[in-house]
């Protein structure tokens, strides 16, 4: 592939918001509003969807994306349990935090065995039940996130798209107009694209800034050799290219590897 013009664009897979977004079933609307202003108490910027049967709750789960669902385990003209077993079978939603809202814990045993359902509130509710059981899943959700595999998808001149994983790419480079982006694939090349918008529009926080011509990946460094008092060379695992360290980055990429998973010489 060296030698292709290329554009860049992000692919992130299915679109959502980016807002954490929560579903309420509760067909008691009074008790629905204490919950959703317990919920926005502890943070406005949630997205909350309401509710208060099955027919209405499936509908807004199949046209949005739903973060953690709530549920009454007794609602309207059918079940909480039913809902959730619904739920669960729609793919995206297989293992999605999923809690019960209800005043009887006899129920929760065949709820937790039929549905995998995560956690239950009991009725009355309790903010700090809340506050606690929303960090939970939250914070989950966010290390998740920080896992999913973000590609770029690469217009070649031709018109042929290649789509790349962040993961794969090693470093990229400017070399007079070029940007060369140096993956485990082939080297990909872009005209006229500065260093910064590269960086910008992969919005990776493994791909940072190591000299003013060049950006790498922190998971494939393997070692850094230093060259003089301002310049040192970057190796990657299994690749023979090797990268350029400025002495005005050297700090911000050494201080990622603390742990010992580069090897200084």
């Amino acid at each position: 592939m060296e030698g292709y013009k290329l554009q860049f664009y992000i692919i992130w897979g299915e679109e959502c918001d980016t807002l954490y977004s929560i579903i309420l079933v509760e067909d008691d609307s009074m008790e629905r509003n204490i919950l959703k202003k317990m919920i926005m108490s502890i943070d406005e910027s949630i997205n909350i969807y309401e509710a208060d049967s099955e027919d209405t709750a499936l509908n807004i789960i199949k046209n949005n994306c739903i973060n953690m669902f709530l549920i009454d385990i007794n609602i309207k003209e059918s079940s909480g349990l039913d809902l959730a077993m619904n739920i669960r079978d729609i793919n995206k939603y297989e293992f999605s935090p999923l809690v019960f809202l209800t005043t009887h814990v006899e129920y929760i045993t065949q709820a937790f065995k039929q549905t995998h359902c995560y956690d239950f509130i009991l009725k009355p509710y309790n903010k700090n039940d809340i506050v606690t059981m929303l960090n939970k899943f939250i914070l989950i959700e966010q290390s998740s996130l920080k896992n999913i595999d973000k590609e770029i998808i690469i217009s070649l001149k031709n018109g042929i798209l290649v789509r790349l994983n962040i993961n794969d790419i090693y470093f990229i480079e400017i070399n007079g107009k070029d940007c060369e982006v140096n993956t485990n694939n082939g080297v990909y090349i872009a005209i006229n694209v500065s260093l910064k918008k590269i960086i910008k529009l992969i919005a990776s926080e493994h791909i940072i800034q190591s000299h003013r011509s060049f950006a790498i990946n922190l998971n494939c460094i393997c070692k850094i050799e230093k060259l003089d008092v301002k310049l040192s060379r970057i190796y990657f695992n299994r690749y023979t290219k090797t990268a350029l360290l400025g002495y005005k980055f050297k700090i911000n990429v050494i201080s990622e590897f603390e742990k010992g998973k580069v090897v200084i010489c």
